[in-house]
C-alpha cells in the first residue's frame, strides 16, 4: 500500500501539462510543491508518524474491543439477572395464587362454620321459644284452672250459703279445717 501511494505521488501527470517550463526546475511551482510534499512525507517517515498513527489506531481498536467485551459481559449478566427476576416473579405469582386459593378455602370454611353456628343458634332460639310457649300455655292453663276453681268455689259457697243453715255451715267449716290440718301435718 505504501509503495502504491509513493508511486502515485511521484507521477506528476498534471504538472507536465504546464508545458512552457521544464518540470524539474525550481522555477516550476508544481515541482517545488512536489518537493515540499516529498520532504513532508520524509519528515513523517523519519518521526515514524504512520507507525504512531497505526499504534494509536490499534490501541483504539483494542479499547473498543475491550469495551465490546465488557458490554457483552454486562449484557450476559443483565440477561442472567432478568431471568432470575422472571423466575422470582413467577414464584411470587404462584405463591400469591396459593395464598388466594388458601384464603378462599378459609373463607368458605368460615362461611360454612358461620352457617352451622347460625343454624345452631336458630335451633336454640326456637327451642327457647317453644319452651316459653309451653310455659305460657301451662301458666294460662293454670290461670284458667285457678279462675275456674275460684268461680266454682264462689258458686259452691253461694249454693252452700243459700241451701245450708248457719249451724250446718259452721260444722262444714270445722270439718274443712280438720281436714286441712290432717293433710298439712
Amino acid at each position: 500500500m505504501k509503495k502504491l501511494f509513493a508511486l502515485a505521488a511521484l507521477t506528476p501527470a498534471p504538472a507536465l501539462a504546464a508545458g512552457d517550463k521544464p518540470f524539474f526546475s525550481l522555477a516550476n511551482t508544481d515541482f517545488v510543491v512536489f518537493l515540499g510534499f516529498l520532504v513532508f512525507l520524509g519528515i513523517l517517515a523519519y518521526f515514524k508518524v504512520p507507525a504512531l498513527i497505526m499504534g494509536m489506531l490499534d490501541k483504539r481498536a483494542e479499547t473498543i474491543q475491550s469495551e465490546l467485551d465488557e458490554a457483552k459481559a454486562l449484557r450476559e449478566e443483565a440477561q442472567t439477572i432478568l431471568a432470575s427476576y422472571e423466575r422470582k416473579q413467577k414464584e411470587v405469582a404462584e405463591q400469591s395464587e396459593r395464598i388466594i386459593a388458601n384464603a378462599k378455602k378459609e373463607a368458605q370454611a368460615a362461611a360454612d362454620q358461620a352457617k352451622l353456628d347460625l343454624k345452631a343458634s336458630i335451633e336454640r332460639r326456637l327451642a327457647a321459644a317453644e319452651d316459653q310457649i309451653a310455659s305460657a300455655e301451662a301458666a294460662a292453663v293454670k290461670q284458667v284452672r285457678d279462675r275456674a276453681i275460684s268461680a266454682a268455689i264462689a258458686a259452691a259457697s253461694n249454693v252452700v250459703a243459700s241451701k245450708t243453715s248457719a249451724a250446718d255451715q259452721n260444722s262444714l267449716i270445722d270439718d274443712a279445717i280438720a281436714e286441712v290440718k290432717a293433710k298439712l301435718h
